[in-house]
């Protein structure tokens, strides 16, 4: 039996989560670096040497696939059969009640994370990261030049991996300082008259 399951192993892309992915996906014990587009990229190099995208926006990419599988957002195959058989008309207005917490923070998590990439990213981000398309995949759907998602998705992911404070903790880089005061509050000069 572990013969086959280490040939299936091997045959299909699947293996041990590194030191790197442990870090950013405990939970992750395998994984297939075949099924994720964000995981391909990571793993090219460009021109440089340097890869296609960076650990902060792997990591970003890899947090929204996380939490729109917790949102239980994908889609269904076949018939769920963990929920709760429904009583009365189909589609009653009590079905958001069998949604756990868990779901539903993960749900808005994914709004918050989608709001600020904003229109402009969020249906690539979605696409590539959550739906798993190949790049070539979404240029043809979109009618954009070649070569040209790639580009795209590094800013899409930039953005989204300052959302979740990414960039700062990878790269080590920090992020711009930010003032709380009120909306019609006013710096003053006079702590700097002598």
């Amino acid at each position: 039996m572990k013969k086959a399951k280490k040939e299936f192993i091997v045959r299909h892309g699947v293996a041990r989560a590194g030191k790197e992915d442990a870090r950013i996906a405990p939970d992750a014990l395998l994984i297939n670096e075949c099924e994720s587009p964000l995981a391909w990229l990571a793993r090219r190099k460009d021109a440089n040497g340097r890869p296609m995208i960076d650990a902060a926006q792997f990591a970003a990419g890899e947090r929204l696939r996380a939490d729109f599988t917790r949102a239980a957002m994908t889609p269904r195959i076949g018939a769920n059969l963990s929920s709760p058989v429904a009583h009365g008309r189909r589609g009653g207005g009590d079905s958001g009640m069998h949604f756990s917490d868990l779901v539903l923070a993960a749900k808005e998590r994914l709004d918050l994370a989608l709001d600020a990439a904003g229109p402009e990213f969020s249906g690539l981000l979605l696409d590539v990261c959550c739906f798993l398309k190949g790049l070539e995949t979404v240029e043809y759907e979109r009618g954009w030049p070649r070569r040209t998602s790639k580009i795209v998705l590094g800013l899409a992911l930039d953005r989204l991996a300052r959302h979740y404070g990414l960039a700062a903790k990878i790269t080590g880089k920090r992020s711009p300082l930010r003032s709380w005061q009120a909306d019609d509050a006013r710096p003053t000069m006079d702590a700097y008259r002598e």
